[in-house]
């Protein structure tokens, strides 16, 4: 089943309005009109396509130092993501290399509580230098883009267009590379394995860019596994946890995953994508909106520090302990245990 998810014009005045809806359906939507180079985006795969295609005893030369670490790579079945929504699962079929911001001001104290963990630095492969270049100067462009698109959600939520900047002065972002390619010769997955295991995203929004190909489920408004295949040309965007929390659930923070390729399917069936996730500060207390609670509808959850929450889900992910499954998930849990 197919399953439409908007696409919106950023450059509308009518995308606030539009973002609101989408983000309270389904909490999915796609943005054309997004600015970002074209020429800079193609350098990013290129870069990524390379670095991939390195042999496996080079590229497990650049582990992350730790699960706190969120940079470095990551290799088939080193994560199942489905332990981030407190479930058992098998180890998760893709690939990823991640990244985050360099140049920090290191006078910042915020910054340098952190420099040993959201903040550390990335990990570089020396067969690859142009991974950090064009690495970086697409991280710069869709880092503009994330924050245009938390104006537009702002006046969604009938704030100011700049309420979430005070939020993401040193927000923790991440790029994570992702890389679905089924080797030849390689098992059949076992019972329940994704090439993603479900999970929901932990921040604010995620900006994703990936192939026009099947794979990406979400779990649509009847509870059901429905497909997406991102439009060409556009950004796929969904609603993080800390957000559904901020707006009191008035936005759904949604259930997704990658499944493997049909097995009657031949060749390597490779399926790339860039998720770009917008975290916030990690000392940002996240607490109820304004706009989003009242006297019928009172606040859900207490406020929480970002980078708890964060840590929660990251680090379940990577060692298989049952992380805590997040409150509005609800019954939707169902659906993924099976």
């Amino acid at each position: 089943m197919a399953l439409t998810v908007p696409v919106i014009d950023l450059s509308s005045s009518s995308a606030p309005a539009q973002i609101d809806a989408a983000a309270s359906t389904i909490g999915f939507f796609q943005v054309v009109n997004h600015g970002l180079d074209p020429a800079v985006t193609d350098g990013l795969r290129d870069a990524v396509d390379d670095f991939f295609s390195l042999p496996l005893a080079t590229k497990l030369g650049y582990p992350p130092p730790g699960p706190e670490v969120n940079n470095g790579y990551s290799a088939v079945g080193a994560e199942s993501l489905a332990y981030s929504l407190g479930i058992d699962a098998p180890p998760d079929l893709f690939e990823a290399f991640n990244f985050g911001p360099e140049g920090f001001d290191e006078s910042d104290p915020a910054i340098m509580a952190e420099r040993h963990r959201i903040f550390a630095d990335n990990v570089w492969p020396a067969e690859c230098p142009r991974l950090r270049t064009d690495g970086m100067a697409y991280f710069a462009e869709v880092t503009a883009l994330a924050h245009r698109l938390t104006s537009a959600c702002a006046v969604g939520l009938g704030l100011d267009e700049d309420f979430f900047e005070s939020f993401t002065t040193h927000s923790t972002d991440t790029l994570r590379c992702n890389w679905y390619q089924r080797a030849e010769g390689a098992p059949e997955p076992e019972p329940g394995q994704q090439r993603m295991g479900a999970h929901t995203d932990y921040g604010i929004i995620t900006v994703l860019l990936a192939d026009s190909v099947p794979g990406l489920q979400i779990v649509g408004p009847d509870g059901g596994w429905v497909d997406v295949v991102p439009a060409p040309g556009a950004y796929v965007i969904n609603i993080g946890d800390l957000m559904a929390q901020w707006t009191n659930d008035r936005w759904r923070s949604t259930v997704h995953r990658v499944v493997p390729p049909p097995t009657v399917q031949d060749g390597p069936a490779l399926r790339r994508s860039y998720a770009f996730f917008h975290d916030g500060d990690w000392d940002a207390i996240v607490e109820c909106l304004p706009t989003c609670c009242s006297d019928d509808r009172p606040a859900r959850y207490q406020p929480v520090r970002a980078l708890d929450h964060l840590m929660n889900k990251l680090v379940g992910g990577r060692t298989s302990q049952l992380a805590e499954a997040t409150d509005h998930i609800g019954d939707r849990l169902d659906v993924v245990r099976g």
